[in-house]
């Protein structure tokens, strides 16, 4: 038997002790001692990361060393912003090797599932299917309609073929179109996840009456609005490098004083690489929130806010696990 020891993150915070491995699996032999025998890792132990939201998509696009607008609206914001645009210049070569070389950066940061928004309909998941064929990272995928309009036949398909829907903003929409595409996800037990509250604070009435499962950003809600969001029991995922390149204020110690559930993002894989745990590193910085938090946020959390199975209850690593150098969080060991 091999070991690995330092703290151990449990639902409970950091535990100092050690995990015994057999084949490279968290076995029965574990304790709050030094283990039996050097160790192949020390450091602190984990469940593989999470990154609970990307656009993979767009990839493609921060190998180009463009000068990008750092500005929402002129880059993102659907349909004229200019990742749109590029996107729709790309041919799909360009795009499926942009998305691989970002599964491959997460893969080798610890990162073992993410939650993906497709932009494009139904091709963008074929798209993100076809990149995933020979990657041992799981996904969570958000597909979203090709046209900012409620069509049942097109939905239906997308829901076939998609862990739910990832909408943009209630304020790309017409209020009675996404109502009745909120419904329609509902019906059908999947997930229903759209950007909130980025850049302007947006009606939170017409956010909750939709009923989503997960909220993007809110970093531009107010008390009052994160309140509600925590009595709804809505988490929020944050994006901090996001902010720092659009130059976004955030409200991370409102966030914290309410309560809310949160999860971390790396965002548009066009501004920022997707290792999860960068994101971590920003966050550190301001000094909010501990590193056990912090860590949760990209573990035990998002495993329960997206219906992941693996390790859900929070103590049994099983096959899935990392071990990280505590100050620099440099990845030492994973699993295979």
């Amino acid at each position: 038997m091999e070991y690995i020891s330092g703290e151990i993150l449990t639902k409970d915070g950091l535990v100092t002790g050690y995990l015994g491995l057999e084949d490279n699996v968290v076995a029965g032999d574990r304790g709050k001692c030094s283990p039996p025998k050097k160790p192949l890792a020390t450091g602190v132990i984990i469940p593989t990361c999470i990154n609970a939201h990307t656009h993979l998509g767009d990839s493609f696009i921060r190998f180009h060393h463009l000068a990008l607008p750092h500005n929402v609206k002129e880059l993102v914001a659907p349909p004229a912003g200019l990742k749109h645009r590029l996107l729709k210049q790309a041919t799909e070569q360009e795009i499926l090797a942009g998305i691989q070389t970002s599964l491959q950066e997460m893969r080798t940061a610890g990162t073992s599932c993410f939650c993906d928004f497709r932009e494009g309909g139904f091709l963008g998941i074929y798209q993100i299917r076809k990149a995933l064929k020979h990657c041992p990272v799981d996904a969570v995928i958000l597909s979203r309609p090709a046209q900012m309009v409620y069509n049942k036949d097109e939905l239906d398909q997308l829901l076939e073929n998609s862990d739910g829907i990832g909408l943009s903003s209630i304020s790309d929409w017409e209020s009675s179109e996404i109502e009745k595409l909120s419904l329609h996800v509902r019906k059908k037990k999947k997930l229903l996840a759209l950007h909130a509250s980025e850049v302007e604070r947006e009606d939170i009435d017409q956010v909750l009456d939709l009923k989503p499962n997960l909220l993007i950003h809110m970093i531009a809600a107010t008390k009052t609005d994160l309140e509600r969001v925590n009595d709804a029991s809505i988490p929020i995922v944050i994006c901090p490098r996001s902010y720092l390149f659009f130059r976004l204020k955030h409200n991370l110690e409102l966030m914290k004083n309410t309560g809310v559930t949160l999860l971390l993002g790396t965002d548009n894989a066009m501004i920022n690489n997707p290792n999860i745990l960068e994101e971590v590193k920003v966050l550190q910085k301001t000094k909010v929130f501990s590193l056990e938090e912090l860590l949760t946020t990209i573990t035990f959390t998002p495993r329960k806010a997206l219906n992941l199975t693996d390790c859900i209850q929070g103590r049994d690593l099983s096959e899935k696990y990392i071990v990280l150098e505590r100050d620099s969080l440099k990845l030492l060991y994973a699993s295979k």
